[in-house]
């Protein structure tokens, strides 16, 4: 295990962790409880020998949805990569990787106060901007399942959304926890990260993850945040709630 793995969100630098995912060879330690679709959890031998950990979710494991197609495993890639595109480190490290079940993905797992969760940290007022990045993310990736459990509070003070597999669908589906924040003007800081999505496009390892219609779907979500520039209140069937919450 890394020598101070309660100091540092990861166990290796966030730059190294993707390279070391899609190039390093990884054992599977163990199932994650609670998981609707087969959760790994991994480790990679970093360059120095230590265990470095992470998530893997193989499309094998995958349980078949009615709405969605196979292979949520990209989707959860693909939001970490919007993020990243943001310039907001709300999402773990996540990549494509293959492993003893084939292809899915790999996340780095955070060292996080699993006792804390986006309730308890909106009333201790926590991570409140990154809070209102992961909301903001959520809406242009569409996000179904944004539970309260999903919001990670890693040693640096820092929120890291996770579970990101039922996202970009190219109808209309968000439901989620984080209603909190509707009708509040957004951050320009936050808007001028969109503003720049908007105007360069997404990236090709983010386009090549989704259909060219579900990329439509996010570049018009983006543009709507733009023309509201406040955090938006579902006025289709009032707020969309997950279930469970946490």
């Amino acid at each position: 295990m890394p020598s101070d793995s309660c100091a540092e969100p990861f166990d290796l630098p966030a730059d190294q962790l993707v390279p070391l995912f899609e190039t390093g060879e990884f054992e599977i330690e163990g199932r994650m409880p609670y998981a609707s679709n087969l959760t790994l959890l991994v480790h990679f031998e970093a360059g120095d020998g230590s265990d470095v950990r992470a998530i893997h979710k193989p499309g094998q494991g995958e349980r078949p949805l009615w709405d969605f197609p196979p292979n949520l495993y990209r989707r959860e890639v693909a939001t970490f990569r919007l993020a990243e595109s943001l310039g907001w480190s709300v999402v773990p490290p996540t990549t494509l990787a293959v492993g003893p079940l084939g292809e899915g993905s790999v996340q780095a797992f955070v060292n996080a106060d699993f006792s804390e969760h986006y309730f308890t940290l909106l009333e201790a007022y926590k991570g409140v901007e990154d809070l209102q990045r992961l909301c903001l993310l959520d809406i242009i990736a569409n996000n179904t399942d944004r539970k309260s459990g999903h919001c990670l509070l890693g040693p640096d003070g820092h929120v890291y959304g996770i579970d990101n597999g039922l996202s970009f669908h190219t109808e209309f589906k968000l439901r989620t926890v984080m209603w909190d924040f509707v009708g509040q003007p957004i951050p320009a800081p936050m808007l001028a990260a969109v503003d720049r999505f908007v105007s360069s496009g997404p990236p090709e390892g983010l386009a090549a993850l989704l259909s060219p219609f579900e990329r439509d779907a996010m570049m018009t979500r983006a543009k709507a945040v733009l023309r509201e520039a406040t955090f938006p209140e579902d006025d289709t069937e009032g707020h969309r709630w997950p279930w469970p919450l946490v």
